[in-house]
């Protein structure tokens, strides 16, 4: 059964995001002076998205969650990858001032190759693809019988979000978000590819992973069918506000321009 006293604390894990938070201190504070513009403040808004990033990545893979996910219900793990890759990634891109990517980002040598890295076809397959093809029950259950790929799974589930993210919010002068208009037909069009997925776990009719459907029952009257259900609609809802708050933030800002220029309009 669950332990609940059994938290991850592997080298590989806790190391990791240690060596992040250290690197984003490093930059942030010490070589402020050679990043970024003389007089720039320590970046308190960025660094408080930047390491909260980093402790939604710790609980989703290394808190009791993940035994939920790895040795009984497909729906905890589906919650582990909405995390991982929504807000974790999000707040990863928006906790990196653009005086700290600058050093890649501004590379003549590099601009070519970044280009087409961040050119928003090439991010949404590269989401796309990762996410789908990792669900594939072959896959997916090799993940859940070794460690060592569950770990690749989750750091490319995480990478793949970054490329997601990025024509929404690119912390990169060089390389900027798209417009609004472009982030909306972005959104919508990265989550009609997730629909297959969604359907296919939705109404396949089977359960598509073992590992689930001979797992050990922690409620009654839930089965694998249903977990396999409730986990595609976990998946679809994370996707689906995304959307949503991503338009409702674009009609507030297509709102608020018209709205100064009224106030501006002599009475």
């Amino acid at each position: 059964m669950i332990d609940w006293r059994h938290w991850h604390n592997e080298p590989h894990l806790i190391g990791g995001l240690v060596l992040l938070g250290w690197l984003f201190a490093l930059l942030t504070g010490p070589f402020r002076a050679r990043l970024a513009p003389p007089g720039t403040l320590w970046p308190r808004g960025p660094a408080f998205c930047f390491y909260t990033s980093l402790a939604i990545f710790y609980l989703s893979v290394g808190s009791p969650l993940d035994q939920f996910g790895e040795r009984f219900l497909l729906s905890a793990h589906m919650i582990q990858h909405q995390l991982i890759v929504y807000p974790a990634a999000a707040l990863f891109l928006l906790g990196l001032p653009p005086w700290v990517v600058r050093p890649v980002t501004g590379q003549a040598s590099l601009r070519g190759l970044l280009r087409f890295l961040t050119n928003p076809v090439v991010c949404g397959l590269v989401f796309s693809l990762t996410y789908n093809v990792w669900h594939l029950p072959a896959l997916y259950d090799w993940a859940l019988e070794n460690r060592v790929i569950h770990i690749v799974e989750h750091v490319m589930f995480f990478g793949a979000a970054l490329f997601y993210w990025w024509p929404l919010l690119s912390p990169s002068t060089e390389f900027p978000p798209l417009g609004s208009g472009a982030q909306l037909l972005y959104l919508l069009a990265v989550m009609i590819s997730m629909t297959p997925l969604f359907a296919y776990l939705a109404f396949v009719g089977d359960v598509v992973y073992p590992t689930y459907e001979f797992a050990p029952r922690l409620f009654p009257n839930f089965s694998p069918a249903d977990d396999q259900n409730l986990a595609a609609g976990i998946m679809e809802l994370g996707g689906g506000t995304v959307v949503f708050i991503a338009s409702a933030v674009l009609f507030f800002r297509w709102q608020r321009p018209e709205q100064l220029r009224r106030r501006a309009l002599p009475v």
